[in-house]
């Protein structure tokens, strides 16, 4: 990964989903090469010159202030997500690669083997999955099931066919799979010399036709997907919402459950599954 050249992707392709008239400027009767604002229309907007943008966008951003990057921003209509990924690639971030709070790790452990009702499970700064109870396996993706290297969420959602099934109804899976790349994207630009990171990138680039193609369109999201509904062979359709909580003292992990309504049917097929589960456990 490049810093200078993902800049320059990102800048571009989010002045490209702008039209002038959406952000009050006239649009007079002319053929526009490309679509989306022109740099001197951006940098007019910001309120900089636009010799100090172009230079931005071209990767030379050395002693570019916040403010301006905020002035960039507020221009572009980022949201806060885009906001902090503009921050990340032009003022690296403080940040050094580290292992997990192993304590804190064990006791959520222990919270995600005690939860028997929904989906539970533990992340890392990427996505990666550090544990996860017996209904995540049941219902989403079975990380006992592929080596460590590939225990993430990522990997599950663009290279497992199983999981790639029950996301079919109504583009779940497109949905998915464009969130979780922009959460991977996210992550990249707080670690960006975290070498697990960058492995997991250049092998998805290498090896999946879907992950090219929507990397190439610089997705940012701070979080997967909130809501998903899954067409589960044993089950049907299971309705999901994503609930995370981040531990004090342990930034980089986070705890995650996909939730059900109360008396929905969603709830009485996860409980159906777990009683199967139980019932396996027994005999």
């Amino acid at each position: 990964m490049d810093r200078r050249k993902e800049l320059r992707g990102f800048l571009r392709s989010r002045r490209a989903r702008l039209r002038p008239e959406d952000v009050g400027l006239p649009l007079f009767d002319e053929r526009r090469r490309v679509p989306g604002l022109r740099r001197e229309e951006l940098a007019q907007l910001a309120g900089v010159s636009i010799s100090h943008y172009t230079r931005l966008e071209q990767g030379q951003y050395t002693n570019v202030s916040a403010e301006v990057l905020d002035a960039i921003a507020s221009a572009l209509r980022l949201r806060a997500d885009e906001h902090e990924y503009l921050h990340n690639l032009v003022q690296l971030p403080r940040t050094t690669p580290g292992g997990h709070p192993g304590r804190t790790l064990e006791n959520l452990q222990y919270l995600v083997d005690s939860i028997t009702g929904v989906p539970a499970y533990i992340t890392g700064r990427y996505g990666d999955a550090l544990a996860w109870n017996r209904l995540t396996a049941l219902t989403l993706f079975d990380f006992d099931t592929v080596p460590p290297d590939r225990r993430t969420w990522t990997h599950a959602i663009f290279l497992d066919t199983v999981l790639r099934t029950r996301l079919t109804d109504a583009g779940q899976w497109e949905r998915a799979a464009r969130f979780q790349i922009g959460y991977l994207r996210l992550c990249w630009s707080r670690f960006p010399d975290d070498p697990v990171i960058s492995a997991a990138i250049a092998e998805l680039l290498r090896i999946s036709d879907d992950f090219r193609r929507l990397w190439g369109e610089h997705l940012i999201h701070n979080w997967p997907q909130k809501r998903v509904r899954i067409r589960h062979e044993r089950v049907g359709a299971l309705e999901l919402e994503l609930e995370v909580m981040r531990p004090d003292g342990a930034p980089e992990l986070a705890f995650a459950s996909y939730a059900a309504s109360p008396g929905s049917p969603t709830e009485a097929a996860l409980g159906e599954l777990a009683a199967g589960q139980r019932a396996t456990v027994r005999s």
